[in-house]
This record gives structure tokens, C-alpha cells and sequence, in this order.
């Protein structure tokens, strides 16, 4: 990423301004900020002003191949900041590293000085292939970027490739047998580079180095596959005697060290003073009102809606802004109803555009032609956008990671910059704006993977078996459960057991069976019936609720209505037709402790975290106008479904409860208003989202005998989450009863107790049971 500087900055070479950002000299963040009042429906709560840096800046380090000295010196850089030197310098000396600082801060200098330098060093070589490098993005957007990146340095020898999905086969022909620099991603290595090894032989042979971007974003299932496929490729380039260092570049994240190497299975050197310059951020939280026309107890507006309301404002200021949504079709509405009075000086930035329409975006952007832009993520991950006045944030985005990605995206030209985040409707985002030390005065999370997963690392080992033998040896890569998993692999039939270790056992390949983004099991598709074309697919989890026969499936705004789900055939079939009403599934849930792993006591309550099995039924459906009236309801004849996975849970003594007052009836839904609210709040404690959880709660489980509420991982075998919220019980919470006392409302609404996914309709609910009992659950904790 190119290094800008701004006044305050060292001595880098600086580019004259454009037109565009003379006319911004003048932004005033306060003025800005002050002038949003009245733009939308609601009242900023809270103001922080966050000083700026000063920047280390450090010498050019003399191992740099003079070609590639040449190329970066040309663009304007002269010398780097600190971290990049530490990170390069580590990384030539063939130590793991892993590079986390703050957005802007030019973590790519960092690995590619040592990679293109190792590459361009061995462009020359008398006899056999250089050094070859595999740089790993997780979108095909930001590896796309890369390439663009390095192909501009125009290093001599140095030929860069990006391989995806998408890649031509005679592409890949040339790729294979040329290539020296290859960009992909973790999905095309798991499908197409290790298990196609033998014909990428000569690339694999002169591998010397591995880029992991973005790295923070492997957490989760995501991130434990993911691991899965590097001890794959460690195992593969061993193979033909290689032995790559590997270079991660990640967001500000806590301990990124031990996430580097849970993700290599390696030791790993971190890098987290930033020695980038930094121009102060003038940071508001802003709390939507009721829609307009409606009365106090109606619900909150859309952060969405009142996002656009204040987008518009600033545009009217003549403030460059951005603003970032949680969806695809958040950023439509923002931007359309922000054009609809700025014009064509607005447009919408999201994932699945062409490459030619995100690089004119990208430019129109930089030069000030566009003085709006509404973006998803695909804008938060490396994208080199510099100069903007102000971020909007439309809800919170998950993570205080992602948070301060994407606020760094303003403010990189020298003058203090204006970022706000606007909440939504939703416990997590009222507590927040409401208790701004929970943003400011805390750490960033720790990104959560679990490589140990059984469910996760068994289909990696099949993989591999599949790649080479699988022999006693590997288990210094997959770990002291390789024996267990090997044992059962061979009893299904998948490997077969020979004198020189365990060998794929099938005609197909494993790579097929499973995604590295899922469960493993296979996505339903979704058919229309009178053209026979697949319209879309569903992960097998959400099928029985989404597309169970009856099912209004809503299609790019077409609604369809479900008329058969075949689970056989993992299909569902729909008409197009719009019959007036929406559905909604109903579901029962339970869960059974299977082993308690860890467990604390508070006093009488206790607090466990171990292994559960969850075993949810979709019953039946409602028919719903779209007033919100129930109109029908409908028996459905589904299979119970059951998940391993890992869980956190208390128990309370029911003698507590009624003794401070809470009764027996009230008991259920007060229990039941303390698990949603806890599973909303998850996120302030660990990386994760309120799809990635579940929860069930009972006022006497069989197992335990007594009042519980379990929160799991929405995955086999656990992703992490839960272990987190044991261990951060506390505050996690402290922070949910905090979040449920101060909504305003009297019994219970979005903002704090109603959950989207509730599969009971959200009933039974108790607003103020739900305090009554996290109080008893707090009240001796340590």
C-alpha cells in the first residue's frame, strides 16, 4: 500500500494534490458534526476526539533487490515507517512474522519487499525455476488489487498471476508452468493447487515464501478450515523440500501472534507498534428516533434510513463521505435514496460488481467526482481509497477490528476526520452508544478459531490422504487426534490402511465433499419449477426454515412460494407468485450436556462450558400479513435435526428466583429475555455474529435439575464463541443486563430482548424477569 504522508509525517516523497483535495482543506470535523442536527431523526449521544500519531520512519533496508528498490523508490517512497521495516526485515531473515496494524498503515511493504526481492533475485537463474511466492486474499477482489499493485512496479522477472475460480484453462496452463508470483485464495488452494500438487511440482519446489492477507478475517469455522489447508500446503511443499516462510498482515487485533499461529500451526513473530501517521478522528455515536410520523413506542428507523438522512447532509456541506452498511442491500438504499437529491455524485460499492466498474468507482472517488459512496465490507479489506472527510457507519459492523478498519478510511490526507456510527435497532448497537467506553477504553477482540475441531480437521485429513499417504509423521501437523480421526475414517470406508500409511479410499475427490465457508453438508438448491433453473441455494441448517414446503422465498424482489422440499434430493422447488403474505418458522429446540469441559461457581449459580448436543424440529409455519397479523398457522412433518458443538451455560436455583420475586409462570419467559439478549450480546466479547450462535433456555433442565440458559456455537464441533463467553462471562454479562435496563421500552422489544431468529414467535418473554435473573447469576461473581 502506498506510504502518503501527511504535514506532520516524515519525509516520504508526497504526490502534488488534485483539485479534489484542495477543495477539502477546509473540512471542519466539528462543523460537520454540528451541522447534523436536525439531518435526521434522532440526537448524537456521545462525542470522543482521538488524538492523532506522530511517524517513526526508518531507513531502506540494503538486502532489497535493486530492481525492486528501483520500482517502489519511483513511486515516491524513500524511506518506511518502522513497522514495515521490522516486519521485511524479519521476513528476509526466514522468521514467521505477522504484521497487525491500523488500516493505512502500509502493511504491504511489509511482505513485498522480501517476497518480490526473493522472486526477483531467482529471475535469473541459469538452470531450474526461481523463487516462487503465494500471496492468499480472501476475497478475489483484494488479490485482483494486488496483482494491479504489482504488475505497476514493472520489476523485471518478476511474473505476478492471479488464480481463481474464474481463470481461463489455457490461463492456467501458462500460469502453472510460468508463474512465479501466484495470487489467489484459500478455496482454490484447498480445490485446485494441493490436490493437483504433481503438475504444480516445479512451482512447489521453489515456493519460498507465503503471504496470508487480511488474516484477522479467518476466524471462526472459516478461519479453523482454513488452517486446515495450510497444514495441507506445509505438507505438500515438504514434499517436494520446501520450506516457506509465511508472512500474515492482519488488522489491529488482540494477540495476533497467537492467531498467526493457530492459523500455521508455527511459532510467529508479532509486529504491532504502528509507525504510521495518524491525523486525530473526531468519533460521534448517534442514536436514530422513531420513524417519522409515528408515536413514542413505535419502533426505532433504520440505521439504513437515517444514515441516508445524514449521507445527505454532509454531501450538502460539500463533505466527501463514505458510508458502510452491513448489506448488499443496505448500500442500494443508502445510495438511492442519497442520489435521489445528490445526483449521480452518489454510488453504491459492493461485492459482486465487474472489476472495471470497481476500478472507475475507486478513481471517480480519489479525484472527487464522486463526493458519496455506499460500501459493504468489500471496501473495508485492503482497497487503497485515500483522502475521504467522513465515515458513516450504518450499525455496528461486528468487531472493534472492523470498526476501526473502516473508520481509518477517512482522515488519511493530515486533517482530523469525521467518523459516526449510527445504531440500529438492536441490543448490541443500544448498549454501545450508550456506553462508549465499551468502544473506546477496550481492546480489540481476539479473532477465535478452533484448528483442533474434530468435525473440521477430519475432512482435511481425508484431503490430504488423498494428496500424499497420510503416514504417523503428520501428526505434527494435525495434531494428538490424528489416531482417532485416522480410526474412523477407516471404519466408513474413506481411507484404506496400508503398510506405508492411509490412502484415499473413493473415486471421487474429498476437496469436493466439503466448503471451507460451511458445515459440510450439502447446500439445498433452489428450483424453479417451470424453467428448471436454480435460482439460488441454501446451507442445509437454514433449509427447514427458509424453504419448507409453503415457504414464501423472496428472489432479486420476486416472491416465490415453496412446493415441495425433497431433503433427498437437496432440493426445493418453487413457482413464482406473490400470494399477499409472508412466512415465518416455528421451531422446538433442546440440548443435552454430552461432557462439561470447564466449569466456575458463582456462589449457587454455576457456569459450564463443554460439549452439547442441540436437537431442533421445525413443527410448523405462520402466515403473516404484511400489518404483522397471523392469518394462519401450519403443521409441518420435518425431521429433528441434531448438532455436536461446544456450549456455555448457567444454571440457577429455582428457590433463588422465587425468593427475589420472580414467579413461576414468569420464569419461562424471563429465562427465555436472558438468553436472547445474551446471544446479541456475544459480539462484544468475541468475533462473532448473531447467526453464528443459538441458545436454549428451560426453567428445569433433565440434565442439570435446574433453571438453564445455554448459548452454542452454531457449527460441529464449536467455533470458538462459546469459549470466549466463558471465558469473558463476566462482562459479557454485566453488559447484558446493562444493555436490557437501560431500553426505554416496558416490555420488551428489538433493542433489547426480541430476537430476529427466534424460532418461538419470541414468546414467551419477560423484560424485567430477564433483569431479575442475570442480577441473581451476578450477584456473587468474581
Amino acid at each position: 500500500m502506498t506510504n502518503i504522508a501527511p504535514v506532520t509525517g516524515p519525509p516520504h516523497a508526497r504526490p502534488e494534490p488534485d483539485a479534489a483535495q484542495e477543495r477539502r482543506d477546509d473540512f471542519d470535523a466539528q462543523g460537520a458534526l454540528d451541522a447534523l442536527e436536525g439531518a435526521g431523526t434522532g440526537r448524537l449521544l456521545h462525542t470522543r476526539l482521538l488524538p492523532g500519531r506522530m511517524a517513526i520512519d526508518a531507513s531502506w533496508p540494503q538486502w532489497v533487490n535493486p530492481q525492486v528498490s528501483a520500482a517502489v523508490q519511483g513511486t515516491g517512497i524513500d524511506r518506511l515507517w518502522s513497522h514495515q521495516r521490522q516486519a521485511a526485515d524479519l521476513a528476509w531473515s526466514g522468521e514467521h512474522v505477522v504484521l497487525s496494524t491500523g488500516t493505512a498503515s502500509g502493511k504491504s511493504l511489509g511482505y513485498l519487499l522480501p517476497m518480490l526481492s526473493a522472486v526477483a533475485d531467482g529471475s535469473d537463474a541459469p538452470t531450474g525455476r526461481g523463487a516462487t511466492a503465494i500471496y492468499l486474499a480472501p476475497t478475489k477482489a483484494l488479490a485482483a488489487d494486488q496483482e494491479t499493485r504489482i504488475r505497476g512496479f514493472a520489476i523485471p522477472g518478476v511474473r505476478a498471476a492471479t488464480l481463481d475460480g474464474d481463470t481461463p484453462l489455457d490461463e492456467r496452463r501458462w500460469i502453472r508452468d510460468h508463474a512465479a508470483l501466484l495470487l489467489t485464495n484459500p478455496d482454490l488452494l484447498h480445490h485446485t493447487l494441493l490436490p493437483g500438487h504433481e503438475r504444480w511440482a516445479s512451482f512447489f519446489r521453489a515456493l519460498r515464501y507465503v503471504v496470508i492477507d487480511e488474516c484477522h478475517v479467518y476466524r471462526g469455522v472459516f478461519g479453523s478450515h482454513v488452517a486446515g489447508v495450510l497444514r495441507r500446503l506445509r505438507r505438500i511443499a515438504a514434499r517436494y523440500h520446501a520450506d516457506p516462510t509465511f508472512v500474515l498482515a492482519s488488522a489491529t487485533v488482540a494477540t495476533p501472534g497467537l492467531h498467526a499461529s493457530e492459523l500455521i500451526g508455527l511459532p510467529v513473530h508479532e509486529v504491532t507498534r504502528d509507525g504510521s501517521p495518524r491525523a486525530p478522528m473526531l468519533f460521534g455515536l448517534w442514536q436514530p428516533g422513531t420513524k417519522p410520523g409515528a408515536g413514542p413506542d413505535a419502533a426505532q428507523r433504520s440505521a439504513v434510513a437515517e444514515s441516508a438522512d445524514l449521507m445527505t447532509s454532509l454531501i450538502d456541506r460539500g463533505v466527501q463521505t463514505l458510508t458502510f452498511a452491513r448489506s448488499r442491500v443496505g448500500v442500494e438504499i443508502v445510495a438511492e435514496m442519497v442520489r435521489s437529491h445528490a445526483g449521480d455524485r452518489v454510488a453504491a460499492y459492493r461485492g459482486g460488481y465487474l472489476p472495471e466498474e470497481r476500478r472507475e468507482l475507486e478513481n471517480d472517488l480519489r479525484t472527487g467526482k464522486l463526493r458519496g459512496l455506499a460500501a459493504t465490507s468489500a471496501l473495508e479489506l485492503g482497497i487503497d481509497v485515500s483522502g475521504l472527510d467522513a465515515v458513516l457507519l450504518a450499525g455496528w459492523p461486528g468487531t472493534l477490528a472492523s470498526l476501526w478498519q473502516r473508520a481509518g478510511r477517512a482522515g488519511r490526507s493530515g486533517r482530523t476526520s469525521l467518523v459516526v456510527l449510527v445504531a440500529e435497532d438492536d441490543p448490541l448497537d443500544s448498549f454501545l452508544v450508550h456506553h462508549p467506553e465499551a468502544i473506546f477504553d477496550r481492546p480489540v477482540e481476539a479473532a477465535t478459531l478452533d484448528p483442533r475441531n474434530p468435525f473440521v480437521l477430519a475432512p482435511h485429513i481425508a484431503a490430504a490422504a488423498h494428496e500424499l499417504p497420510v503416514t504417523a509423521a503428520d501428526s505434527d501437523l494435525f495434531g494428538p487426534s490424528m489416531p482417532a480421526i485416522l480410526q474412523s475414517l477407516v471404519a466408513r470406508g474413506i481411507l484404506r490402511r496400508r503398510p506405508r500409511g492411509w490412502f484415499w479410499a473413493r473415486e471421487d475427490r474429498p476437496a469436493d465433499h466439503f466448503s471451507l465457508r460451511g458445515g459440510g453438508e450439502d447446500d439445498v438448491r433452489i428450483v424453479e419449477t417451470r424453467t428448471a433453473r436454480v435460482l439460488g441455494t441454501v446451507d442445509a441448517a437454514r433449509a427447514h426454515a427458509a424453504v419448507h414446503t409453503g415457504a414464501v422465498y423472496l428472489h432479486q424482489g420476486t416472491s416465490h412460494v415453496v412446493t415441495e422440499l425433497d431433503l433427498d434430493a437437496t432440493t426445493a422447488h418453487v413457482v413464482v407468485g406473490d400470494p399477499g403474505w409472508s412466512t415465518f418458522a416455528q421451531s422446538v429446540s433442546a440440548f443435552d450436556i454430552q461432557q462439561v469441559e470447564r466449569e466456575t461457581r458463582w456462589g449457587s449459580v454455576g457456569l459450564h462450558f463443554g460439549t452439547i448436543r442441540v436437537r431442533t424440529q421445525v413443527t410448523s409455519f405462520q402466515r403473516l400479513l404484511p400489518s404483522g397479523e397471523v392469518i394462519g398457522q401450519h403443521p409441518l412433518d420435518l425431521p429433528e435435526r441434531e448438532l455436536v458443538t461446544r456450549g456455555v451455560w448457567w444454571t440457577i436455583d429455582e428457590n433463588d428466583l422465587l425468593t427475589e420475586g420472580l414467579t413461576e409462570d414468569a420464569m419461562p419467559g424471563a429465562l427465555h429475555a436472558a438468553e436472547h439478549a445474551s446471544i446479541a450480546m456475544l459480539p462484544l466479547v468475541a468475533q462473532s455474529d448473531r447467526w453464528d450462535v443459538g441458545g436454549v433456555s428451560t426453567a428445569l433442565h433433565p440434565d442439570t435439575g435446574l433453571p438453564t440458559v445455554v448459548v452454542y456455537d452454531g457449527y460441529p464441533g464449536g467455533a470458538g464463541f462459546a469459549e470466549r463467553a466463558y471465558a469473558e462471562a463476566a462482562t459479557w454479562l454485566l453488559a447484558t443486563r446493562a444493555a436490557i435496563n437501560a431500553c426505554p421500552c416496558s416490555d420488551g422489544c428489538p433493542a433489547c430482548v426480541q430476537s430476529p431468529k427466534c424460532g418461538n414467535g419470541n414468546h414467551p418473554l419477560d423484560k424485567s424477569g430477564a433483569i431479575v435473573v442475570l442480577d441473581r447469576v451476578l450477584r456473587d461473581h468474581r
